[in-house]
C-alpha cells in the first residue's frame, strides 16, 4: 500500500481574530517552528505521518485580515515510523519531481475571539504533487509575546491532488484517500 503519499501542507500560515483582534496591527514574521502531520487509514491499520522540517513567513498589515504568507515542507521529511510505508509515500508523491508541499495564504476571515485567541478561516492554495487547489480551512490563532501561534485540522482527499498508488497487491492492501491534516505553527513577530 502506498499509504503516505498524502500530504498536505496543510494549512498554515497565520490568521486573524475577531472584531477586537481584527484591529490589531500585525508585523512581518518568520516561521520559528512548525509541525505538519496527517492521520491516515489503511487495511493494515491507522497511522500518522509527521514532519517538523518547515519554512515560512508572513507579511503583516494594519489588521489581521491583511496578513498574507506561505509555509512549505519537503515531502521526503514526512515520517510514519515505518520505513516501507515512508518509501511508498515518496514513490506515490513522486518526490523527485515534486519535492515540496506548499500553502499560500490569500485571505483571513476573523471569527469569534476570546482574550488573545481567535477562531479564523484561512483561504489560500495548496500545491501538492504539482497540483494547485484553492482551499479554506478553520484555524485558531493565539497572540503571544512576540509571536503568533496557529493551529488547524482539516480533511484532505489525496485523489484531489492526483496522488495514486493507494492500492497494492491486487487491491488486498489499500489506503483510504481521505486523510486528516494537522498544522501547528509558531511565527516570530
Amino acid at each position: 500500500m502506498n499509504p503516505l503519499r498524502y500530504i498536505v501542507l496543510g494549512g498554515l500560515v497565520l490568521g486573524a481574530a475577531a472584531p477586537a483582534q481584527a484591529q490589531r496591527t500585525v508585523v512581518d514574521g518568520q516561521l520559528r517552528q512548525g509541525t505538519l502531520s496527517f492521520d491516515g487509514s489503511a487495511t493494515t491499520g491507522d497511522f500518522t505521518g509527521t514532519t517538523t522540517t518547515m519554512t515560512g513567513q508572513m507579511t503583516g498589515g494594519a489588521d489581521l485580515g491583511a496578513v498574507r504568507g506561505w509555509v512549505e515542507a519537503p515531502v521526503n521529511t514526512l515520517k510514519t515510523g515505518n520505513g516501507r510505508r515512508d518509501r511508498d509515500l515518496n514513490k506515490s508523491m513522486e518526490t523527485d519531481k515534486f519535492p515540496t508541499m506548499r500553502f499560500d495564504l490569500a485571505s483571513v476571515t476573523p471569527g469569534v475571539s476570546r482574550g488573545d485567541s481567535a477562531a479564523v478561516t484561512l483561504g489560500g492554495s495548496f500545491t501538492i504533487h504539482g497540483i494547485k487547489r484553492d482551499v479554506t480551512m478553520p484555524a485558531t490563532v493565539v497572540f503571544q509575546a512576540g509571536a503568533i501561534h496557529l493551529r488547524s485540522s482539516f480533511p484532505l482527499n489525496l485523489t484531489d491532488y492526483q496522488i495514486g498508488g493507494l492500492s497494492k497487491m491486487l487491491g488486498i492492501l489499500k489506503m483510504d484517500p481521505d486523510i486528516v491534516v494537522h498544522v501547528d505553527l509558531l511565527f516570530n513577530q
